[in-house]
């Protein structure tokens, strides 16, 4: 993906790996359930999970199919996503190291394709028409639309995302950091027409309810390094010094270290050939 001046590099999670499953808010076991009915899965079939990062869907939805393949262009989320699922003793997955541009890289057809929080990194018309051409008979994709490393509802419990921001904005800089360049308009939008330009009837679309959850300081500090705009390495030698001026703002906005809020409902639209 090419958005601005802003192209894909390596770097673009780098460190953030072993925050992910801890700072992202689970996905529940309702979308599994929605998955289920909507596709009719019976534990047939084969799951491609694009830009899977450490499985956090992957691992939700692999015990619907055959066997499930997670492919990410970051060797340490796979890493984490293979270490998650020996410790669930799941065995049905397997973990590529591999860029979505490069699909469909002789990995044979799939009933369901997913794309999780991840379809706006990719080179989206290339990718969108190796998928196609990778469903199987019936065989479907899913864009699913979330947020999972902060809530929706700004209630007194929440943590202070707004003030945040700002914390990050002071060390990085105004514009969106992303990898070794940024994003001042953000990641790129307006999917509906990629999928339709590559040949995808739909979408339909199915949703699954936001929901309450409660988090620890430990878990506010992990979101924010799971984001590639406050990844790790981007701070630097700085690193330090941002991680304790982000748990001082923590420890004041909630001495006992507990937030809660609620998640933004999750939409998942589905598209076919």
């Amino acid at each position: 993906m090419t958005a601005g001046s802003w192209t894909w590099d390596p770097s673009l999670y780098s460190g953030s790996a072993a925050y992910y499953a801890r700072g992202r808010a689970a996905y529940p076991d309702a979308l599994a359930e929605a998955f289920t009915t909507e596709l009719g899965l019976d534990g047939s079939g084969r799951l491609l999970d694009v830009g899977c990062g450490p499985g956090s869907l992957t691992l939700l939805l692999t015990g619907r199919f055959e066997e499930s393949v997670g492919l990410d262009a970051d060797p340490d989320m796979l890493a984490e996503a293979a270490r998650l699922a020996a410790d669930a003793g799941i065995g049905n997955c397997r973990w590529l190291h591999r860029r979505a541009e490069e699909l469909p890289a002789g990995l044979g057809e799939f009933r369901l394709v997913t794309f999780a929080q991840s379809f706006h990194w990719l080179d989206r018309p290339k990718v969108a028409a190796a998928v196609r051409g990778m469903l199987a008979a019936g065989g479907a994709c899913a864009h699913v639309h979330a947020a999972t490393h902060q809530g929706v509802d700004p209630g007194d419990l929440a943590p202070p995302h707004d003030a945040i921001a700002d914390l990050v904005r002071r060390y990085l800089g105004p514009v969106r950091r992303a990898g070794q360049g940024v994003l001042p308009d953000g990641t790129a939008s307006g999917e509906t027409e990629i999928y339709r330009a590559a040949g995808f009837r739909g979408p339909r679309r199915f949703e699954v309810p936001g929901r309450v959850v409660t988090r620890t300081a430990d878990d506010v500090v992990a979101a924010v390094f799971s984001l590639s705009s406050s990844a790790p390495h981007l701070f630097g030698d700085r690193r330090d010094a941002f991680e304790a001026e982000l748990r001082e703002l923590l420890r004041e906005a909630s001495p006992d270290g507990t937030f809660s809020e609620r998640l933004q409902e999750i939409a998942v639209d589905l598209w076919r050939p």
